[in-house]
């Protein structure tokens, strides 16, 4: 049990990982479309600690660092949430298991304006 923790929290592991996540988005929409999303000005307070959690995570204070990365990429992605739980809902055994009462409370809607 520690030892997963242990590894969970391991700095090399998410600074490997860090990278990895931000080369996948480079990868995927393109140098100039990453660049144009992380540096829109309602996305800059999520850039802003992203970037800075991944630092602390490099500086050896990996916990604090993920913690700070998980608010920034709650700011960044936040938005794309309610559109990945109306895909789920879609899906065979997991929609009928988001579309239980007791679960819709916690489930966000998926928003009706599409861009």
């Amino acid at each position: 049990m520690m030892l997963g923790v242990m590894l969970l929290f391991d700095g090399g592991l998410m600074a490997i990982g860090n990278i990895l996540f931000l080369c996948g988005i480079t990868t995927i929409i393109g140098p100039k479309s990453t660049f144009i999303f992380f540096s829109r000005k309602e996305k800059l307070k999520g850039t802003v600690c992203f970037l800075g959690g991944i630092f602390l995570v490099i500086s050896k204070y990996p916990i604090l660092g993920f913690i700070v990365e998980i608010f920034g990429f709650l700011n960044l992605f936040g938005d794309f949430f309610p559109v990945v739980f109306g895909f789920l809902k879609r899906l065979p055994i997991i929609g009928p298991i988001l579309s239980h009462p007791i679960l819709q409370k916690f489930v966000p809607r998926e928003s009706r304006t599409r861009v």
